[in-house]
């Protein structure tokens, strides 16, 4: 089946877009990380079988979505509006890195519109970042604010959390992705306040895949392992001699493993 493409409009005048197929059983949403859009899951996309439902979408701000200025939001509530608005009732989810934090944090608190989870090398929302993790962010920040756009993604090219992808074939791919992004929200976002999700793993009881590489950053690590060991019901694969961005570096491999997950 062919992928078309669609666009709804949350209650707050958010534009949420993306491409979606036909297929048998529930539907796979994938969700991309920070700075991206649903075209970084191709390579992923082109492994998976292609019977199989997806939808892939770009979180508000971000590649083709659009975001009304000044409005407080959530990516989780977003996700519910697109799955309302596409009469989606129970669907799979696939969220990687900020997409993981996206899909953990509607798994716990939608957990009748969930059937699985994946997350691959998930963020988690309210996650208290280390002084590593905030300096450099804070770096970029300062380059996005002051208007220096090429700077900021110099910066966040060269950040650690990219170093396995950057010595891998996958290296342009990625750095045409960084180059897309048009880096608002380094200047400003206005996602709520939430508590940490961390003290509610212990009600994570969806089945849940959790995929992450030994490369990671140690933030990206420590996520990892507060999720395998509160989660109720997760099964994780930990990659050798892989990194953050596992959907660069080794889309065929972690979609055997989905593959295998989604359909146990």
């Amino acid at each position: 089946m062919p992928f078309e493409s669609f666009s709804i409009e949350t209650d707050d005048g958010a534009t949420l877009a993306g491409v979606r197929r036909d297929g048998e059983g529930a539907p796979l949403v994938l969700i991309h990380g920070f700075g991206a859009s649903h075209r970084d899951w191709q390579g992923l996309i082109d492994a998976l079988p292609p019977k199989l439902a997806i939808i892939a979408y770009d979180q508000r701000g971000f590649g083709d979505s659009k975001a009304p200025q000044g409005r407080a939001y959530s990516h989780g509530q977003d996700l519910l509006a697109l799955l309302d608005a596409l009469d989606l009732r129970k669907v799979d989810l696939c969220g990687m890195s900020l997409g993981g934090a996206t899909a953990l944090n509607f798994a716990l608190d939608h957990p009748n519109r969930v059937r699985r989870v994946i997350l691959v090398s998930p963020l988690m929302v309210g996650w208290s970042w280390s002084e590593d993790w905030i300096e450099r962010w804070k770096q970029i920040g300062r380059a996005a604010r002051a208007g220096d756009m090429a700077s900021a993604r110099e910066l966040w090219w060269q950040h650690p959390l990219f170093e396995s992808t950057r010595a891998s074939p996958a290296a342009h791919a990625l750095k045409a992705s960084i180059d897309a992004f048009h880096g608002q929200q380094w200047v400003g976002d206005n996602q709520h306040q939430a508590l940490p999700d961390l003290d509610r793993l212990g009600h994570l009881a969806v089945p849940t895949l959790l995929l992450t590489g030994t490369l990671d950053t140690v933030d990206f690590r420590h996520i990892g392992d507060a999720i395998a060991a509160l989660g109720v019901q997760v099964t994780r694969i930990d990659y050798a001699d892989a990194g953050h961005m596992l959907n660069f570096e080794m889309p065929g491999r972690i979609a055997r493993d989905i593959v295998d997950f989604l359909s146990d």
